[in-house]
């Protein structure tokens, strides 16, 4: 699975500066971060535009009102939208602030959401 791995790294860096416990596993044709056993956040490049995009696991209140900005898009990885899950592209994390930003939205939904079944 091809994923950008100077992204991975950048957000790696945020989670050791916010001194959460991460784990990274490969899944959505990228790495995801896992926090508590649970999908936090990852990398995805988008097949068609190849662009380079950091997958979010929000509230659905608050990726309701990021998809109102021009550089995040819904999550469409089956063909239908997945509530709570958004894409933000390299438009919107292009400083580490940026990213950071988008990462501790994810960090602090982490705790409500809900684990997968195994």
């Amino acid at each position: 699975m091809a994923y950008d791995e100077s992204l991975a790294q950048r957000i790696r860096e945020v989670f050791f500066r916010l001194k959460v416990p991460f784990f990274e596993k490969k899944m959505f044709s990228g790495v995801c971060f896992m926090v508590d056993d649970k999908m936090c956040c990852g990398t995805h490049i988008d097949k068609v535009t190849h662009e380079n995009l950091l997958l979010c696991r929000i509230s659905e209140t608050e990726a309701e009102k990021a998809l109102e900005l021009s550089f995040v898009l819904p999550m469409n990885f089956t063909g239908k939208p997945m509530k709570g899950y958004i894409y933000v592209s390299e438009e919107g994390i292009e400083t580490q602030k940026d990213l950071t930003y988008w990462i501790q939205l994810c960090v602090d939904f982490n705790p409500i959401a809900k684990k997968s079944k195994k």
